[in-house]
Order: structure tokens, then C-alpha cells, then sequence
């Protein structure tokens, strides 16, 4: 059978070609547009669907030959928050069949990323047939587990996802930890590969920390403690901000707190912005703390490189993106044990675990490692050899394009899950 490498990848509200660090932009966004060029270096024409949320934003993106970022209009062209975007979803799936039929486009596979693009997905395959792959980047079952405020589209999330599971072709669990959850939490139906995240590991690693101290304007002899991510209380900023309270190291040594980040005033992650502001006031940290802001993607790595640790402590993380971009530079990561950060950080080996939200245990990983210099480079030094090994995109690429070609003869049907806007609660 004579097959065309082209495939749609959909991923609703996380934009491959937006800056990184803005509302509600993060790993997401990375795994697509990096899995995406590196599926097109291997030959593969790869389109990747998401929602226009600004009248300004081209609709179209080239990135590189054979990879591009396809904007639809569904709803107001302006940012909706993600637990706000399922009715204009139907919307969305006709403006991606109207661009198949105005191009005369076909996909044979389509592969979806989280739980708003697996409904998609699953409308998509009663109209044409096409293989859906899946991954989830968080799981609705595990988040409603950490949060008190259950948003109303939760039922519709947890259906969605659990027929999603039950129906695709193939589940991409980015580590042992999710594919657990999924069995556990969701069903033991459906077929589910281990795939991880990777990251850019020649440029993540390129710079030493001298270089990068010296690009940033930090002494060689600061200590400095680096988060990198979203403003969202899932993100555990707050447990970051208080153990440096605990630390030793305020007024001891020129330590120092950098806090990389976009936000929006008045949106969710300026609001939360504010709220970790208060408390680094509170704790008498403005003196060591630093809020950078949204950082480019030439600029990151530097602060990677220059950081002595960097902390992930999030309340939950299905992969933990951020802590292999750090690994990669060599610089060892303090994380929650939690989700897929126990399968990317090796404890003792590459970093520190912690259990999520003790900002007494995150104190003490960090004075441990901070106080033993010796260590630290061991640390880093093994967290670069595991990146290496295991998480490079072109590694990752390979084995997905592996996965896609080993559905291309298999059969496709139609779902029988019809999960309706109706379900919404207003």
C-alpha cells in the first residue's frame, strides 16, 4: 500500500507557535511544535491545528519544511481559558475539515493532545477514517484529586478522556507513572505506549555556567535557585518561595531566587503572579528573589546554565518538561515526587526528590545540594548522561514515527462514544 507521510496534529489551546510562558502556554506547546519538526526532518509533512486566540496571529506559520502551525477561527479571536473552550469545539472541527476540503488534504492519522483535542479527534473519525493517536499531558482524574474547586466541565473531561482511552488507536503515556494512573483512575481498556517528552539537547547544554553568568549578569560565586514555568498553584511556586524561607542561605551567601515566567495582569497567571509576590514580601525575600518574566527561547538555556539547581515543584506533573531541559544543562533538579518527575528525576542520581507541598523537605534538598558543591557537579553531570540517553527529540520522534507507521494498514472505525455539548453544565 502506498502510504503519504502527512499527518495533523491538534492541540486546541496550547499554540506551537507561541512564546512559551504565556497564559496557559507551557509543555505542551513545546512537545508539539518539537516533536513536530523532528517528525519533519525524518520526512513526515506535519500540520499542526490549534485555536486562533488573537485577530493579529497569522494563520498560518511555517517552522521549517514540512512543518506548520494552521490556525482556525472557533469563537472570539482573544484568549479563553482552556475550561471555557469545549462549545466552540464543534466549530473547530469544521473549519479543520473545511481546510482538508479548500486544500484537497487527507490525513490517514491524526494525533491529538489533551482532552479537548481528543474530542475533537474522536468527531473528526466519524466523518473520515483516520487512526487518532493520543496524548494526554494531564489527566482529569488525577488533577480533581489535588485541586477543591472542581470546575463544571469536569464531568464532560473525565468522559471524554476515558472514551478516548477506550477507543484510539494508541495512548502515548509520556511515563510509567501515567500509564498507572490511566489503568488505575481511568480503564483497563485500550492500547497505550510508553513514549517520553524529550528536549533540544545541543541547545540545552551548549553553554557553560561561566558564559551564562556572565551573559545574565550573576557572580560567579551567587547561588542561585531557578523555576522556570507557568504562574498556576498547580505549579507549587508557593512551596518554592516558602523553603527558601527555611533555607540557610539568606543572608549567609549571595543567594539568589530566579522566578522565569510570563503573566498577564489581571489575567489567572498575573493573578498568581501577584499572590507569590505577596509572599516573597511577606517572608523578606524581595532582596534575593527576581521575576524575569517571559524569557525567549535563545535566552533560556542560559538561565538554566547559570542556575546551581532548579526546582519543579509541582503538585502534579504527568513528564516534568522543564526538569529535562534543566537536566540537560548539567544543572541537578529538586522536584516533587510526584507523576512522571519519579520516572525523569533519578533520586540521589540526577536530583533530589520531595514530597509536593512540604517546603521543609524542598528547604533541606535544597541546602543539601547547595552546601556540597561536589555533589552538585555529580548531580549535573548525571542528569546530562540521562537526557542524553533517553530524551532527545529526535529519539522521541523516532519512536512515535515507529508507532504511526505501525498503524498505517490497521483498519479504522468509526467511535461509538457520542459525547454531546449538551452534557456542559452552564
Amino acid at each position: 500500500m502506498s502510504f503519504n507521510k502527512r499527518i495533523a496534529f491538534i492541540s486546541v489551546h496550547g499554540d506551537p507557535a507561541i512564546d512559551i510562558g504565556k497564559e496557559e502556554a507551557g509543555g505542551q506547546n513545546v512537545y508539539v511544535r518539537q516533536v513536530g519538526e523532528a517528525l519533519a526532518k525524518q520526512g513526515w509533512q506535519v500540520d499542526m491545528f490549534t485555536r486562533k486566540a488573537d485577530a493579529t496571529q497569522p494563520a498560518i506559520v511555517e517552522h521549517s519544511p514540512n512543518c506548520r502551525t494552521i490556525r482556525l477561527v472557533a469563537g472570539p479571536e482573544t484568549f479563553i481559558p482552556r475550561d471555557k473552550l469545549f462549545s466552540y469545539l464543534p466549530e473547530f472541527v469544521e473549519q479543520l475539515r473545511s481546510f482538508q476540503r479548500d486544500n484537497n488534504i487527507q490525513y490517514s492519522l491524526v494525533h491529538t493532545n489533551y482532552w479537548l483535542s481528543a474530542w475533537v479527534g474522536m468527531e473528526l473519525k466519524k466523518y473520515q477514517p483516520i487512526q487518532q493517536i493520543h496524548t494526554y499531558h494531564s489527566l482529569g482524574a488525577v488533577k480533581y484529586q489535588s485541586v477543591s474547586d472542581i470546575p463544571p466541565i469536569a464531568t464532560t473531561r473525565l468522559e471524554v478522556e476515558k472514551a478516548c482511552l477506550e477507543t484510539a488507536a494508541r495512548i502515548v503515556a509520556t511515563s510509567p507513572q501515567e500509564q498507572d494512573h490511566m489503568r488505575q483512575l481511568m480503564s483497563q481498556k485500550g492500547n497505550i505506549d510508553i513514549i517520553p517528552c524529550g528536549t533540544d539537547i545541543e541547545r540545552f547544554g551548549a553553554v557553560s555556567s561561566s558564559e551564562a553568568r556572565l551573559k545574565l549578569g550573576i557572580p560567579r560565586s551567587s547561588l542561585v535557585v531557578l523555576y522556570v514555568g507557568r504562574f498556576d498553584q498547580r505549579k507549587g511556586i508557593e512551596t518554592l518561595v516558602r523553603a527558601m524561607g527555611h533555607s540557610i542561605f539568606p543572608g549567609l551567601a549571595d543567594i539568589r531566587l530566579i522566578i522565569v515566567g510570563g503573566s498577564r495582569p489581571g489575567q489567572s497567571d498575573g493573578i498568581e503572579r501577584e499572590r507569590i509576590e505577596a509572599i516573597v514580601d511577606e517572608l523578606g525575600l524581595r532582596d534575593y528573589t527576581t521575576f524575569p518574566g517571559q524569557i525567549d527561547h535563545e535566552t533560556l538555556p542560559y538561565y538554566y546554565a547559570a542556575a546551581n539547581l532548579c526546582v519543579v515543584p509541582s503538585h502534579y506533573e504527568p513528564f516534568g518538561l522543564v526538569a529535562i531541559e534543566a537536566m540537560a544543562a548539567g544543572t541537578p533538579v529538586v522536584a516533587s515526587g510526584v507523576g512522571g518527575l519519579q520516572f525523569t528525576v533519578v533520586h540521589e542520581k540526577t536530583g533530589l526528590l520531595c514530597p509536593p507541598k512540604d517546603d521543609k523537605a524542598f528547604a533541606q534538598a535544597i541546602d543539601s545540594i547547595l552546601s556540597k558543591p561536589t555533589w552538585q557537579a555529580k548531580l549535573g553531570k548525571s542528569a546530562r548522561k540521562r537526557v542524553e540517553t533517553l530524551f532527545s527529540w529526535d529519539g522521541v520522534a523516532q519512536q512515535l514515527s515507529n508507532l504511526y507507521l505501525s498503524l498505517v494498514d490497521v483498519p479504522t472505525a468509526k467511535p461509538t462514544v457520542n459525547i454531546s455539548l449538551k452534557q456542559v453544565s452552564a
